[in-house]
């Protein structure tokens, strides 16, 4: 049960480890020529909409065709696969990690994570949120819409075609949305997390807790 989540060991460990850890793989198979270095500073992307492109990680080249990965997100290489480098790797291959510092809001949506239910994509594809759900999000705020199971919630952009998205799990508010319309979400990863209205002050307790116990915001 999520009352019985130790709160203490969980902020201690934050304390201890406020970073998290994003490895970056092959997107597909090709070769590999590394652009960073173990222990460089990168960041992600930047500009009012995120069109500007982070730290140029990698260049992968699959017959004669070369694609550069950025870094999706700030902080530190490290574990970079160095014996990669010039070799041919598949699909999927691990090639370095980013150790992202995590701030104060990030904190707390982890630890949130622990206690929520969260509601994951069904398949890799964008999403949005089902019209109704969005024009009483714009009116009210996420926070005020109580879902129940069985709602139509979102919809499923896949190869051009629109499939609503219907949720199953126990009723309540929409606490947190992880993912940005339009922007493609892998399967499994979480779309939004609910509360049932008997967490509320659980939540509450968490998010006042972390930001007394939290000295700087990182």
């Amino acid at each position: 049960m999520a009352d019985e989540i130790d709160f203490d060991a969980l902020l201690a460990q934050y304390k201890s480890d406020p970073f998290d850890y994003v490895d970056i793989y092959a997107i597909h198979t090709g070769r590999v020529t590394f652009k960073v270095s173990d222990g460089q500073e990168v960041t992600g992307p930047g500009g009012e909409w995120g069109q500007i492109p982070g730290t140029l990680l990698y260049e992968i080249n699959r017959e004669r065709n070369p694609k550069n990965i950025s870094a999706g997100t700030n902080g530190i290489v490290t574990g970079i696969h160095l014996e990669f480098e010039g070799q041919f790797v598949e699909a999927g291959e691990k090639l370095l990690t980013i150790k992202h510092p995590l701030k104060k809001k990030e904190i707390i949506e982890n630890i949130l994570k622990e206690v929520l239910s969260l509601f994951s994509a069904p398949e890799t594809a964008k999403y949005f949120f089902a019209m109704d759900i969005q024009s009483r999000i714009d009116k009210k705020g996420a926070r005020a819409i109580t879902i129940d199971s069985g709602d139509e919630i979102l919809t499923m952009s896949l190869m051009k075609r629109d499939t609503p998205v219907y949720y199953k799990g126990e009723q309540g508010v929409i606490h947190s949305v992880y993912f940005k319309p339009g922007v493609s979400v892998a399967q499994g990863e979480p779309l939004i997390g609910i509360c049932a209205p008997e967490k509320l002050p659980l939540i509450q307790k968490i998010i006042t807790r972390v930001k007394a116990d939290w000295d700087t915001d990182h």
